[in-house]
C-alpha cells in the first residue's frame, strides 16, 4: 500500500497558473510562489464584490478518537466529487503548523486520494505565513520588555503581562521561562512562557481579519497586559501596530494550491482549535464562495469545538451563511465510544452504545437551524453489517447518509456525499441562526455552549475566573463571543468522558481577553497552549535524499 507522501509525488501537478485560470483568475490577481503555489492579491475580493455568493458547506466531526476520523480527506474528496460531477467547488482549509507535522499528528493537507499538493510545502514552510505571525507576536513581545527596561512609561505590571513569546514548534521546555537575566543591560527579569504560534492572538486575529485594516485595527485593541493600577493596556498603547501589520501584508493574502485531481483550494491561517476559533481565514472563505457555486470548508477537532465556533464567532465575524454541515464519522471511532478495545474487530454492541456521540453531534448542529449531512469515512476493516447499522441508525433520524470512500478512490468515492449536499443546498434553506445573542453576559454565554452543545448540567466558575468576569464587564468587553478552550477528545471538559457523558459539571478555570480577534476565551480543563513531543516524533520518520526528496512526511 502507497503511503500518502508517495501518492502525493507520484501526482501530476499542473502549474499554479492553470488552476487559477479554473476560477477565473489571471496571471494579475496571483503572485507566484514557484510553479506550484501563489498568493492571491486582496483587490481581488473588492472586484468581485457584486458577484453572488456561492453556497458554503462546514465539514465537520465526531469527537477525536486515536482511530481518527479523516475530517480533511473528506473535505478535499467531497470538493474532488462535486468537481467531477461538473459543479464549480473550491475548498478552504488551514494550514498545517510545524509543530504537530514533527510530533505526534503529523501533516494535515488530507491523505490518501484525497489530499492537497504540494504536500512536502504546504506541510512545512509553505509560502511563509506562520513565520511572519511568529516575527509579528515577538515583536510585540520585544517591545513589552523594551517598553519596561527604558522606563515603563505605561506602569506596566510585569506579574500581570498576558502576552506570551511564540515558537512554531512543540517544545515543552519552553512552556515556563525566566527572562531578562544577566544584569541590568539584558533587561528586567521576569517569569514569562511561550506557546505554539498558531495558539497566538496575531494568527486568530489574521483569520478573523476583513481586509488590512481590519487587521490593523485588531491588532491596535490587542490587550498584552495590565497596569499597576488594573487598566488593561493595548498594543496600540506601544504605538507598533502599524509596523506589527507591516509584517503580516504577505501573510494576509490567501494561498492557492490544487488537490490531486487538480481542483482548486485555498489554504490560509490555522488558529489552534482549543485557544482559538480553529477555522482557515475568512478572507479564503470568501474567496472560495466568490469564485465557485460550492465552497467547502472545515472546523478543527468536533463539531462541539470546532464547528460551534466557525457558526458562533467566524460566521459571525464575516458575515458568513452557511448553509449545510457534513459530519464525519468512521466506524472505528464510533466503537471507541462504545467501549471497544480492538477496533479492527466486527463490534456491532459498542457501535450501538458510540453512536450516542453522533447522535449528539446531529442535535447541536440542528440547533443552527441548518441541514445536516452524514458522512461514513470508510476504513478497510469495517464490515457490511458495521455499516449498514449506521446508515440505517442515521435513516431513523431522518439524516441523510452517505458511504465516504474518498480516501481509497479520490473523488470517485465521494460522489454519492456529494449528491447528498446538492440535494440539501438544493432545498433554499436560509434559516441560520447563532446558538447565542452577543447581548447576553459572558457567564450566560458559557453556560448556554456548556449546557447545550456540550450537554452539561451545568458551570463552576473558579475564584480567578469569576473575579475575572467582572473585570472583563468593567472593560466594555462583555459583548463579545466565548471561544471555549476544552479538551477535543470528549464532550465534556474531561477527556476520560467518551461517548455521550451526561450528569457533569464543566470548570472554568481562566478567562482570556483576546480583544483583538474579538472574542473571551474561556479555560476549561488543563489545555496547554505549548505542546510537547511524543517519546517517538513524527519526525524520526522524515528523511531526504541526495535529489531533494522528502520521505516519511504523512
Amino acid at each position: 500500500m502507497k503511503t500518502d507522501i508517495q501518492i502525493a509525488q507520484e501526482a501530476k501537478i499542473e502549474n499554479i497558473i492553470e488552476i487559477a485560470k479554473k476560477v477565473g483568475l489571471t496571471e494579475d490577481d496571483i503572485e507566484q510562489y514557484g510553479k506550484y503555489k501563489a498568493k492571491v492579491n486582496l483587490d481581488v475580493l473588492k472586484k468581485l464584490e457584486n458577484r453572488k455568493d456561492g453556497k458554503l458547506v462546514l465539514v465537520t466531526a465526531i469527537t477525536p478518537t486515536p482511530a481518527g476520523e479523516g475530517k480533511s480527506t473528506v473535505t478535499v474528496g467531497l470538493t474532488q466529487a462535486l468537481n467531477k460531477l461538473g459543479k464549480s467547488s473550491v475548498a478552504a482549509l488551514r494550514e498545517p503548523s510545524l509543530g504537530p507535522v514533527f510530533g505526534m499528528k503529523g501533516g494535515a493537507t488530507g491523505g490518501g486520494y484525497a489530499q492537497v499538493i504540494p504536500m512536502e510545502d504546504i506541510n512545512l514552510h509553505f509560502t511563509g505565513d506562520l513565520h511572519a505571525i511568529g516575527v509579528a507576536h515577538n515583536l510585540i513581545a520585544a517591545c513589552i520588555d523594551n517598553h519596561i527596561n527604558s522606563g515603563n512609561a505605561l506602569d506596566i505590571d510585569i506579574t500581570k503581562i498576558s502576552w506570551k513569546r511564540v515558537v512554531d514548534m512543540n517544545d515543552r521546555a519552553l512552556r515556563e521561562v525566566v527572562i531578562g537575566l544577566g544584569g541590568k543591560v539584558n533587561g528586567v527579569p521576569r517569569e514569562s512562557s511561550f506557546q505554539i504560534t498558531v495558539a497566538s492572538e496575531i494568527m486568530a486575529a489574521l483569520c478573523l481579519a476583513n481586509s488590512l485594516m481590519d487587521l490593523k485595527d485588531k491588532i491596535r485593541n490587542m490587550v498584552f497586559g495590565y497596569s499597576k493600577d488594573g487598566k488593561a493596556l493595548t498594543v496600540g498603547e506601544l504605538k507598533i501596530e502599524g509596523a506589527v501589520t507591516a509584517l503580516l501584508k504577505e501573510a494576509l493574502k490567501p494561498n492557492l494550491v490544487q488537490t490531486l485531481e487538480n481542483t482548486p483550494v485555498f489554504i490560509h491561517g490555522g488558529p489552534f482549535a482549543n485557544i482559538a476559533h480553529g477555522c482557515n481565514s475568512i478572507l479564503a472563505t470568501k474567496l472560495a464562495l466568490k469564485l465557485s457555486d460550492y465552497a467547502i470548508t472545515e472546523a478543527g477537532f468536533a463539531a462541539d469545538l470546532g464547528a460551534e465556533k466557525f457558526l458562533d464567532i467566524k460566521c459571525r465575524k464575516g458575515n458568513l451563511k452557511p448553509n449545510c454541515v457534513v459530519i464525519v464519522a468512521t466506524v472505528r471511532a464510533l466503537k471507541h465510544h462504545g467501549g471497544a478495545k480492538e477496533l479492527s474487530e466486527e463490534n456491532v454492541e459498542a457501535l450501538e452504545k458510540g453512536i450516542a456521540n453522533l447522535d449528539k453531534h446531529i442535535e447541536n448542529m440542528k440547533k443552527y437551524n441548518l441541514p445536516v449531512v452524514v458522512a461514513i469515512n470508510r476504513f478497510v476493516s469495517d464490515t457490511e453489517k458495521e455499516l449498514e447499522f449506521i446508515e440505517k441508525h442515521c435513516k431513523k433520524l431522518d439524516v441523510p447518509v452517505a458511504l465516504c470512500e474518498v480516501w481509497a478512490k479520490g473523488g470517485e468515492g465521494g460522489i454519492s456525499l456529494a449528491k447528498e449536499v446538492i440535494t440539501q443546498l438544493e432545498r433554499e434553506i436560509d434559516d441560520y441562526k447563532p446558538l447565542y445573542p452577543l447581548e447576553l453576559s459572558i457567564k450566560d454565554k458559557i453556560e448556554i455552549i456548556a449546557k447545550e452543545i456540550y450537554g452539561a448540567d451545568g458551570v463552576e466558575f473558579s475564584t480567578g475566573a469569576k473575579k475575572m468576569l467582572k473585570t472583563i464587564d468593567e472593560l466594555g468587553y462583555g459583548d463579545l463571543p466565548v471561544c471555549m478552550s476544552k479538551t477535543q477528545k470528549s464532550l465534556s471538559d474531561n477527556a476520560a468522558l467518551i461517548g455521550r457523558p451526561t450528569g457533569f459539571i464543566v470548570t472554568i478555570n481562566e478567562l482570556r481577553i483576546s480583544a483583538g480577534a474579538g472574542f473571551i476565551v474561556a479555560m476549561a480543563g488543563d489545555i496547554i497552549d505549548m505542546p510537547g513531543l511524543p517519546k517517538k516524533p513524527a519526525a524520526e520518520l522524515i528523511d531526504i535524499d541526495e535529489n531533494g526528496k522528502i520521505e516519511g512526511l504523512f
